[in-house]
Order: structure tokens, then sequence, then C-alpha cells
């Protein structure tokens, strides 16, 4: 049997680990032998990992990523948190001298570069292919032994600043690169045309049964129906990306129009802004922040509209997840939404500013037609990616 080994950092609630357990249900294995690698055994999807799936053994160095410093002390990995000390100092300076300022990925990427040293092997096998799922892409380059080495890209390149000298070496140690989507792939062709013979695109790998199962497996007794109320879900980390610090604001203008809308939040992160915006914009009976839901699906269920407000995405899962459960879909016109859904057709983009985005759910709110065929066209979708496997495959004859 040919072997296959899979690297990302955890299980924890997000979109990304989801298209990874998409992924690991996917794969055949009965045909592969199909390991996994986690830096750190923790998240609420550890327990939901496909039957069939080695769970190789966490390592004390990986599992000092992502965690504060003073853990890493604690654990006595001076080397580790020596390591990140001096990743944290280098980007501060790269950052000053490229002139970024807003959104970057640099002090993450280079947490990787610098500590990669003390890294053992993540295993003493040789694959056939080894796939790096999330970036930083460091450790599966040079920490792995396999005949064929694949990396995942999740981000959006248009509105994510780098290093691009020292992320351009890190992508070129790979065979091919695997984008989500065109979009997603001309942002990072313009970044690194070097590279552009590497990508190829495969779609998301959706645990489609999975989703339905647990949609049905639980309820939403905070979403419960009142009245003619139109529930509204997001769901994302609360951060800047997510824009849900602006939900208050378009809640309140829909309101406004004198629709009665009730939005509610699913996610953990930043969320005392999100607060201060609720008790600015007068919204704390009509926006609701649920928290972190480790089955947020019968949320999905519940909602009379799902909306993604994003600034930006790679493509986001919980529009798919949320067109998988026949959800009418808005979300805003970010730089890859042409590349998430076909507006008209199995979802609307509306304007990213507040008042275009208000109007454009208050257009779909009102058009119950529309509504209608949203959800018998995404109904019809297939949405598991399963075409993407016999790429994969291919790759390892």
């Amino acid at each position: 049997m040919k072997s296959i080994l899979i690297c990302s950092h955890a299980m924890e609630l997000g979109g990304a680990e989801r298209v990874l357990l998409g992924l690991l249900e996917a794969l055949d294995k009965d045909r592969y032998e199909v390991d996994l690698f986690l830096m750190r055994h923790r998240g609420e999807l550890l327990k939901d990992i496909p039957e069939g799936v080695r769970l190789l053994p966490e390592i004390s160095q990986y599992a000092c990523l992502a965690v504060p410093i003073r853990e890493v002390l604690q654990k006595g990995r001076l080397d580790m948190a020596y390591g990140r000390f001096i990743a944290k100092r280098k980007a501060k300076r790269t950052r000053r001298a490229l002139g970024i300022t807003g959104e970057n990925d640099v002090e993450l990427e280079y947490s990787h570069k610098f500590t990669k040293k003390y890294m053992p092997p993540v295993s003493g096998k040789t694959y056939d292919l080894a796939v790096s799922f999330l970036t930083p892409h460091y450790y599966v380059a040079e920490k792995v032994r396999a005949k064929k080495k694949i990396a995942w890209i999740h981000t959006d390149y248009s509105v994510v600043a780098v290093d691009r000298e020292s992320e351009l070496k890190m992508w070129a140690a790979y065979d091919k690169i695997v984008s989500i989507s065109d979009q997603v792939t001309d942002a990072f062709v313009q970044t690194f045309p070097e590279l552009k013979e590497k990508v190829i695109m495969l779609p998301h790998f959706i645990p489609v049964e999975y989703i339905k199962r647990l949609s049905e497996a639980g309820n939403a007794p905070e979403m419960e129906k009142r009245g003619d109320e139109i529930r509204l879900l997001s769901i994302g980390r609360f951060c800047v990306q997510k824009n849900f610090d602006n939900v208050p604001d378009i809640c309140r203008r829909l309101r406004e129009r004198g629709l009665h809308v009730k939005w509610y939040l699913i996610g953990y992160g930043a969320e005392e802004i999100i607060r201060q915006k609720i008790k600015e914009a007068g919204m704390q009976e009509h926006v609701v922040i649920l928290g972190k839901k480790e089955n947020p699906y019968p949320y999905i269920k519940a909602c009379d509209l799902y909306v993604q407000p994003s600034r930006y995405e790679g493509r986001s899962v919980c529009v798919i997840e949320a067109q998988i459960l026949g959800k009418p879909v808005v979300i805003t016109r970010y730089p890859t939404s042409g590349s998430q859904l076909r507006d008209g057709v199995d979802g609307v983009i509306v304007p990213l500013d507040n008042a275009g985005c208000a109007e454009g759910i208050a257009g779909l709110i009102m058009d119950e037609s529309m509504q209608e065929r949203l959800r018998t066209n995404c109904c019809t979708e297939s949405f598991d990616g399963a075409s993407g496997l016999c790429q994969l495959y291919a790759m390892m004859e």
C-alpha cells in the first residue's frame, strides 16, 4: 500500500480544520495508509478523526508553537522559547523595513522559520505523498521524508502582506501547491510568479454526510423563532477578517427599514470589540453573541439567512456548509467572492460597505421567490470535492 502523511496544526473549531476532516474522510483507507501528524493534540474536532487514519504521537517541540512563550518556558523548552523570541524580534524588524502595518503573516511564518532547526523529524517513515495542510510550510519541507510533497494555500494574498523573498523559498520546496479557488490562485501567482507552474486547483473537501448528520444531532434553543422575526446567522473567528465589528451597524440599518431581524454570531476571539459596537448601535436586543459552538450545524439549520460579511476570505467553509444545509446565503463582495458562489444562483453577493450590505440583505429578505430559488439550487449542487481525489492519487503514481 502506498502511504500518505498529512500535517496540520491542531483540530480546533475552524473552517480549515473541517476541510481537513473532509479530506481525511474522503481518502480511501483500504488502498492507502493515511497518517496524520498534528503539532498539538488539541481541539474539539480531535474526536471526529475518521477510522482508518493513524494519528501520530505528539512531539513536545512542535507542541510549543501557538501557545504563550511562558508556557514553553514552564515546559523547560528553552531552545523553542529562544527560537520564538528571535522570530518575534526579526518579524518586527522585517515589518518595519518593508513598511507592513496592516494584516500580515510575517510573525507566523517566522515562528516556524526560526524554530525549525530545533525540530526532530515528524516520522522515521518515507511516504509516497506528504501534505502540509496549513501554512507555514517549513516542517514538511525539511522534517519529513517523502517522494512527493504538496502544500495548501488557504490565504488570499491580495490582502495579506508577507515577506515575499522568505516565503518564496518556503513554497519552492514543494512539488505542487494546492489552491482552493481561481481567484486565490491569481493572487498567489501575482505575489509569486515564479511558482505559477506548480499551482493546481482542488475544490474543498467537505464532509457532507458528517455535516448533515450533525445538523440533526442537536438543537438551537437560543434561536427559537418568535413571531415574524428573521434570524440571521454568521460564524467565524472574532477578528478583523470576518468583519463582525460592523454587524451591529448593519443590523441597525435593517431594523430601521422595518425588518424584524435578529442577528446571531457564533465564534470566539476579540469579543469585547463587538460588544462595544453593539452598545454603540443600540442593538443589545438584536445582535446576540452565542460564543463557541462545538456543533454549529443545528444553528445553521435554524437560521433564515446565513450571512458572511467578511472583509476577505480564501474560500469560506461556513458558506459552503450553509449551502449544503439548503440555506439562502449572503456574502460581501470581498476580493475572492466570485470564486465562492454564483451571484443570484446559489447565493447573493452584496457590497462590503455597511449601507450597501444592509440594502442587499434587505432585498433578499423581501424576495421570497429568490430565497426559494437559492435553496433549490443549493440542494442540487455537489459540494464533496471528491473529483479532486483523482489528482491527489495521481501525484503518487
